[in-house]
């Protein structure tokens, strides 16, 4: 079984207490469901039922939410002192006012750090309700982007488990491979190739154990409706035809072990391609190749990006780029910084990236390669591993 270890929470939770120093805090709210997962090991289904947790300056962590978490969350995360549980949402009264009223038991001063400045959000009918309800007199200090910046560095436990990822993502897109074929639909082999992944996965990490992949779908491969003429867009999501021969496909796999994310992607050609279409799937693999060369500890990202630019005008084919060319990656599928022209942040050792470069050719489809890259002192390095060649990406030939 692979997870981040009770030390490396231990030093997580250790930096929450220098930012409390620095900033004279007495406490930190976070409500925010990746920094659950980042400070407490703790996976939330985040609906109109508000949850959080409150770090007090003995770095003890209190969860509050809703009473059907109040004994799972002390089973499931090692690092959690205590629990308080409200009864449902909305409620006679609401979430919030009793998060307010923790808030006032435990914390004897008067000053927190919160991630948000409204407690809690979600898109699932929750209603927020004036600070001045929740908690009176309370200095109240936004700590949204020092929390952020906490997962720009990968620690030496991260980068393994999104090896392992990455192991998982190459067994899931070569299952893809394998079960793809013309007369089918793109989600009929998505859903076969990944539920295999998955079940492998199960048993290779036992099934005695809390699991190491969060759902029983975070290993999979997919096209995304990136099929045929529908692979020009980056995000078709779904077409309803079947495949057929000749068609381009953008494919795509991840291995989502212990939340951390990897991305491989790759276009794969049912029945031999022609001229044109090897012309641009060459192009689009040097591309690629010219985003992860440009990966320099120090560098601006944005350098990354104006180097493919560079090569796309050099090559005639700046005029089918529809984005930027990648972003960090972690225990988010995108996260920031960018590689993109507009992002002047140094590049620095620990940082991953998923570097994704692409060309769109409407009519004839998307030519774009994924890979995950750890960027270290002395260069970047690719952790996920497929073959990018023309033949090998040829099937039912």
């Amino acid at each position: 079984m692979i997870r981040i270890s009770k030390g490396e929470l231990k030093r997580r939770v250790e930096k929450l207490g220098k930012l409390m120093s620095e900033k004279d805090l007495d406490a930190i709210y976070i409500s925010g469901t990746t920094s659950f997962k980042y400070f407490a090991d703790y996976f939330y289904i985040a609906t109109e039922r508000p949850a959080a947790f409150l770090i007090d300056k003995n770095l003890d962590i209190h969860f509050f939410g809703p009473v059907m978490e109040k004994e799972h969350v002390l089973g499931q995360c090692p690092n959690i002192k205590d629990s308080y549980g409200y009864p449902d949402y909305p409620g006679d009264k609401h979430p919030l006012k009793y998060f307010g009223e923790w808030t006032e038991k435990i914390v004897k001063e008067k000053k927190i750090g919160v991630d948000n400045p409204s407690f809690y959000s979600s898109g699932w009918g929750f209603k927020p309700i004036p600070v001045d309800e929740i908690v009176k007199g309370f200095n109240i200090s936004g700590i949204s982007e020092d929390l952020y910046n906490m997962r720009k560095i990968k620690s030496d436990e991260e980068i393994e488990i999104m090896r392992e990822s990455s192991k998982w993502g190459n067994l899931a897109h070569n299952l893809l491979q394998e079960y793809t074929e013309y007369g089918e639909f793109d989600f009929e082999i998505s859903y076969k190739a990944s539920s295999e992944a998955n079940k492998m996965a199960m048993y290779a990490f036992g099934m005695d154990t809390r699991p190491s992949i969060n759902s029983p779908m975070e290993i999979g491969a997919g096209f995304r409706g990136q099929v045929g003429e529908h692979s020009y867009y980056p995000h078709s999501l779904f077409t309803n035809r079947k495949i057929r021969k000749g068609d381009i496909l953008g494919s795509g796999a991840s291995g989502e072990i212990d939340g951390y994310h990897i991305e491989i992607e790759r276009n794969l050609f049912v029945g031999k391609p022609d001229e044109r279409t090897r012309r641009f799937h060459k192009l689009a693999v040097e591309m690629q190749k010219v985003a992860i060369d440009a990966l320099e500890i120090g560098k601006e990202f944005s350098a990354v990006d104006r180097k493919v630019i560079e090569f796309a005008k050099e090559n005639d084919v700046l005029q089918y780029r529809l984005h930027h060319s990648g972003h960090c990656i972690g225990l988010e599928g995108h996260e920031a910084p960018f590689l993109d022209v507009g992002e002047n942040e140094k590049i620095r050792a620990g940082m991953t990236f998923s570097v994704e470069p692409g060309i769109y050719v409407k009519g004839l489809g998307g030519f774009r390669h994924s890979d995950t890259v750890v960027m270290h002192e002395d260069g970047p390095e690719v952790i996920t591993y497929y073959p990018k060649d023309t033949e090998s990406l040829t099937i039912c030939d």
